[in-house]
């Protein structure tokens, strides 16, 4: 077993003291959203559009002066690139991935179920395509509130601000910082390409970041994924690392771009540590 590096006791550690009580301030600012809405005298789909209707514009604006990087960002939400990216903590710190794997499946399930239950129609649905820009693909449909690439963000994102929180005090503020202000770029992003409003952003960010604080806690209790550090099974990884980097190559054939590159070379990595410590004879 791979479980005496520096990386995975400190994961081990900081996951050990992961609260519930960290879910009260996105809790708050639900409520505060939830207040917005019901001052305004209405609590509907089209009011939802309505009251940020002039900052998706301005936002879209700003953000689409880079149509490059914006795309590159925006794909990093997309769980197969961003998990890919984060593969070689399977080998330096597989806790970080017990984190991963209960919280994103939490997430998923929770975007699934919000974008059911709101059933918000895309900018590309409701505003005239030629007053906004649009990057890559046009999103219509009905899918919008909460954005799903926002919640994989804030979901992984969430997994490293826990895992790898610093002891110092000062040290914790300029990492939470640091990687919470990484995870509003990628996840605004999807306000640059033309594909959900400001607040899909922010409510998909809060329940990826719920999302991670339930499952880390679960995790915790439960123990769900602790034979993803045992050699033994590291051949069912290996076929998941292969699958991937087929996705991903896929992925490259539709749009050459460079993030695609750096996750499939994460990836490969990955797999190529993993083979070689499988390959090992025990002690």
């Amino acid at each position: 077993m791979i479980n005496n590096h520096k990386l995975e006791k400190i994961v081990i550690n900081n996951f050990s003291n992961t609260k519930l009580k960290l879910l009260f301030p996105p809790i708050i600012l639900l409520i505060f959203i939830v207040f917005i809405f019901l001052s305004k005298g209405e609590f509907s789909v089209q009011k939802y559009i309505e009251i940020q209707k002039d900052l998706f514009y301005y936002l879209n604006d700003i953000l689409s002066q880079l149509p490059s990087l914006q795309f590159n960002l925006t794909q990093i939400g997309n769980p197969l690139i961003f998990l890919a990216l984060l593969t070689v903590f399977i080998v330096y710190a597989p806790k970080l991935w017990e984190g991963i794997l209960t919280s994103i499946i939490i997430s998923a399930a929770m975007s699934f179920i919000f974008k059911i239950i709101f059933d918000v129609p895309r900018p590309a649905e409701v505003f005239d395509n030629d007053s906004f820009v649009i990057i890559g693909e046009t999103l219509k449909g009905y899918k919008s509130l909460p954005s799903g690439h926002s919640i994989t963000t804030f979901t992984l994102i969430t997994v490293l601000l826990l895992g790898f929180m610093p002891k110092e005090f000062k040290s914790k503020i300029s990492w939470s910082i640091s990687i919470l202000l990484f995870g509003l770029i990628i996840a605004f992003s999807r306000v640059g390409v033309g594909a959900h409003y400001p607040l899909d952003v922010v409510i998909g960010g809060i329940i990826g970041y719920m999302s991670t604080i339930i499952g880390v806690n679960l995790n915790n209790q439960f123990n769900l994924w602790k034979w993803i550090k045992r050699k033994k099974y590291y051949p069912i990884l290996m076929f998941f690392l292969i699958i991937g980097g087929f996705a991903i190559v896929s992925e490259i054939s539709h749009n050459n771009l460079l993030i695609f590159y750096f996750s499939l070379a994460t990836l490969l990595i990955t797999l190529y540590l993993i083979i070689k410590i499988h390959g090992r004879k025990e002690n």
